[in-house]
């Protein structure tokens, strides 16, 4: 108790303290230690063997922290102020060029180029993830085996971003054979637009014709006087439908007619441009008679390959085989390069921080108040309803922790992007700040400018971190 003869804030020693060697005196109020009004300088004081001592906390404190702050020097402010020091110097680090390296690093137009993709980083990622996981939480609340799926969705966060980037550059390979995602759309896009089946089947050279657009027509007006010949050649014969029979070489009828077929016949022989004995038909092309740019009329030819347009007679026709009859079939996309490679690196970031935002925010929503939830119900409120207007105002604490953590996290980003964007020209398109660093730092050994945007870097990273500690001690406080 203190005393009243005592000035305010002096503080006795606990009876049970003077009874004990070596003990420090219990303090009576708050975390302040005990002070006799005979201490010198108020100074804590101690009872030892050898009598009464004065201690001076601060040398306890010394030699405590002082090898964490040593090692703290020497691994972070350190090359914080030596990174500072070399931003201001030439390539090699031999002549003081002042802000020339920061002039350079905002005018060049690859380090544009990176804070850009930088911007659709922090604006993209960290959004879609904390969305993404606020989603899951509430579904992990409402499904049977909650703990397997959240176990699932967390899975990625058990790996490196080493092995990440390995696994979707399996996923992302352009050739549909081996690549998973082109796998998948491609065989969507045929179930509803089968491929051609004459796609690299060109016309024979000799016969008059020629490429306009993707579509073969004749070089010369055709009448219906005398059969249109159309042959081709290049097609394997794994890809002749099965339906094609021998090719007619005398199409009957009257009005526009013709015939298209293989140009090859098996074993060798033949004459180049006529139809000869064990050429098939190519069935199915579709034929427009053309005269003026317009077309006139439009048919399929039969399991021989000919074609008759009985309606058309005169002269001046155009006969063409559409562009549709060659067309290619859908490769997929090209994922890991172009405008679309920064989209597919964020999607695999997504993919490994889901479940980390998912994990904080079912803590944060098991923490919610039930009655508050409850009542919301009762007084009406849809699922909706109880969702946007009481469940996110009570966990935004939560998700704006998350989402501040992500900022930082991606602010830095350089593994992903490095793994997946291997070739020079991709990691052009996907380049971020620390990816540009490391490329100029490093690849072409120019320390100067290589400082001055691991500077600019860590110029981005402060204000998020100093936000996150004041969040942080705000909610310790309360």
């Amino acid at each position: 108790m203190v005393r009243a003869s005592e000035p305010a804030g002096t503080f006795r020693a606990a009876p049970a303290a003077r009874n004990k060697d070596w003990a420090f005196a219990q303090p009576v109020r708050g975390d302040t230690l005990a002070r006799r009004p005979d201490a010198p300088n108020g100074k804590p004081w101690q009872r030892g063997r050898g009598g009464r001592r004065w201690e001076v906390p601060g040398l306890i404190t010394a030699l405590f922290l002082g090898p964490a702050l040593l090692i703290l020097a020497a691994v972070v402010a350190y090359p914080i102020v030596a990174t500072v020091w070399y931003s201001f110097f030439n390539a090699d680090g031999t002549r003081f060029v002042g802000w020339a390296n920061y002039v350079e690093m905002f005018t060049g137009p690859a380090t544009r180029h990176a804070i850009l993709n930088n911007v659709i980083w922090v604006v993209v990622a960290p959004t879609m993830v904390t969305a993404l996981g606020l989603v899951f939480a509430v579904l992990s609340e409402r499904i049977r085996l909650a703990t397997a799926f959240k176990t699932v969705l967390f899975m990625p966060m058990a790996i490196s971003f080493l092995a990440a980037g390995v696994t979707f550059t399996l996923v992302y390979q352009a050739d549909k054979d081996r690549g998973a995602l082109n796998a998948a759309i491609v065989s969507i896009h045929d179930a509803f637009r089968p491929p051609s089946k004459y796609y690299g089947t060109s016309p024979r050279e000799e016969a008059g014709l020629v490429t306009v657009d993707g579509a073969v027509q004749t070089e010369q007006p055709a009448a219906p006087t005398a059969p249109v010949l159309l042959p081709m050649v290049g097609l394997p014969p794994d890809r002749l439908p099965a339906e094609a029979v021998d090719a007619a070489p005398d199409v009957r009828g009257t009005g526009l007619r013709g015939v298209v077929w293989l140009d090859f016949t098996p074993g060798g022989g033949g004459r180049p441009g006529a139809v000869d004995a064990g050429e098939k038909g190519l069935p199915g092309m579709v034929v427009e008679a053309v005269r003026d740019g317009k077309v006139l009329a439009t048919t399929r030819t039969g399991p021989a390959g000919s074609f008759v347009f009985p309606e058309l007679s005169g002269d001046g026709y155009t006969v063409r085989l559409a562009a549709s009859n060659f067309a290619a079939p859908f490769e997929g996309v090209t994922w890991l390069g172009g405008s679309v490679v920064t989209p597919a690196i964020i999607a695999a970031y997504i993919w490994i921080w889901a479940g980390f935002a998912m994990v904080l925010i079912s803590a944060g929503l098991s923490a919610i108040p039930r009655d508050a939830l409850e009542a919301a119900r009762v007084d009406g409120a849809t699922e909706w309803q109880v969702f946007r207007r009481v469940t996110i105002p009570l966990v935004r604490p939560v998700l704006v922790v998350v989402l501040v953590t992500l900022v930082i996290n991606v602010l830095k980003i350089f593994d992903l992007v490095y793994i997946l964007a291997p070739d020079p020209v991709t990691q052009d398109h996907a380049n971020v700040v620390a990816l540009q660093m490391y490329q100029t730092a490093f690849a072409r050994q120019n320390t100067g400018l290589g400082s001055a945007l691991a500077v600019l870097l860590f110029a981005l990273v402060v204000p998020a971190m100093l936000y996150n500690v004041r969040r942080l001690r705000g909610d310790r406080d309360r």
